[in-house]
């Protein structure tokens, strides 16, 4: 992996969906997981985000999504002030985005159709609109078969792509991705991000955590590196990213 390579090239006049600016985070245990951090990811980005255990990319994601605050700095995404923000406005804020996760986080007991269908229905979606949108999100992930399994009927791949559709379903312009590929073979691991490409280049803004340098040198997006809660290098899209 090349480092200390920062990308001061990035093109400040597109928008930014992300913005972190002198971002500091230090938890009441004394841990001081990212200091001073200042970033932009734009909209239409593939972003993977790398480091080792304890570099500060979890709490990274979690500022984000507004799991947890600052202790300093200001924080923006897609629109909101997350510094500012009252609490009560979270889920608003949710709704414009998509997430995956390492452990797939599916609800056992409702069959895949369903699963896909929670995330709609959260966000108040009417029955008419789920039935239009759940099999198309199956159907890009290809699973368009497989919407009344249930999900230990699955392999683990198949589950994440259940995941990957229920991130999608509600056309969110930003994907999470939190270690995806962790609990998925290598052959499945390419899918999911081939996957995730496809969908940001129809627009989508993705940001994905990863420890699996293979992936980030396959796919070569750009790659943010955290070591010790800073941001050690910024390689751009097409850079030597490893």
């Amino acid at each position: 992996m090349a480092e200390n390579v920062i990308n001061d090239n990035l093109s400040f006049s597109a928008e930014p969906i992300i913005e972190f600016r002198g971002v500091s985070k230090t938890y009441p245990t004394g841990t001081h997981a990212l200091e001073d951090v200042n970033l932009r990811i734009n909209k239409g980005e593939f972003v993977f985000v790398v480091g080792s255990s304890g570099a500060g990319k979890s709490t990274f994601m979690k500022l984000i999504m507004r799991e947890e605050k600052p202790n300093t700095g200001v924080i923006k995404v897609n629109g909101f002030n997350l510094t500012k923000m009252a609490s009560k406005q979270v889920p608003k804020l949710r709704r414009t985005m998509g997430m995956v996760f390492q452990d797939f986080r599916l609800i056992n007991t409702m069959n895949v159709f369903n699963n896909v269908a929670f995330a709609m229905h959260v966000i108040g979606a009417g029955d008419a609109e789920i039935r239009r949108e759940v099999p198309k999100a199956l159907s890009a992930v290809g699973l368009g078969e497989k919407a009344r399994s249930m999900p230990m009927q699955l392999s683990g791949g198949e589950q994440q792509r259940v995941g990957l559709a229920r991130a999608l379903v509600n056309a969110p312009d930003l994907i999470i991705a939190d270690e995806p590929t962790g609990n998925v073979d290598p052959n499945m691991s390419y899918d999911i991000v081939t996957m995730l490409t496809e969908i940001n280049k129809r627009g989508t803004t993705v940001i994905m955590v990863t420890h699996d340098h293979g992936l980030v040198h396959d796919f070569n997006h750009r790659v943010i590196m955290l070591d010790h809660g800073k941001i050690i290098a910024d390689i751009p899209a097409g850079g030597d990213n490893v």
